[in-house]
């Protein structure tokens, strides 16, 4: 993928129509969620910011803490008043883990993210996507920013 923005939601749209693959970060080819945010800090910082450690596919796993949520804590900055570019995390069932991830885009009306069968592509935050946010998070400025 050419870089020709560092926007987040540029970058995420440049992902658009890719399929969807679990533990994948390959624009075109293929991602999942953390795929899709994992690519879009390469193109913005050059290199991941950390590795992920085995996760399996499963939006409604529970169990103890919530290691998305720590793992995002340590490299994005958390966000009060919502704004396009903003990585979202969504807790998808309760009392399950919050481990799906987008980018906020469209004036805070949709959001971009990959999902089974569809791929990476862009979605109304509907309402029931909206009450299901448990974060938001901002990219780290730039060293020219």
């Amino acid at each position: 993928m050419a870089v020709l923005s560092r926007d987040p939601v540029a970058l995420a749209e440049a992902w658009l129509g890719t399929a969807y693959r679990h533990r994948a970060s390959l624009c075109g080819s293929g991602a999942d969620c953390l795929g899709l945010i994992r690519g879009i800090w390469r193109a913005r910082y050059g290199l991941d910011a950390e590795m992920p450690p085995p996760y399996s596919p499963s939006w409604a796993e529970s169990g103890a803490g919530e290691p998305l949520h720590d793992a995002l804590m340590r490299h994005l900055i958390p966000a009060q008043i919502p704004a396009d570019g903003q990585v979202l995390l969504f807790r998808l069932a309760p009392r399950a883990r919050a481990k799906h991830l987008g980018i906020q885009c469209d004036s805070g009306r949709g959001f971009i993210h990959a999902c089974p069968r569809a791929g990476v592509v862009r979605a109304s935050l509907s309402a029931p996507w909206a009450r299901r946010i448990v974060a938001r998070f901002n990219f780290p400025p730039l060293p020219d920013e």
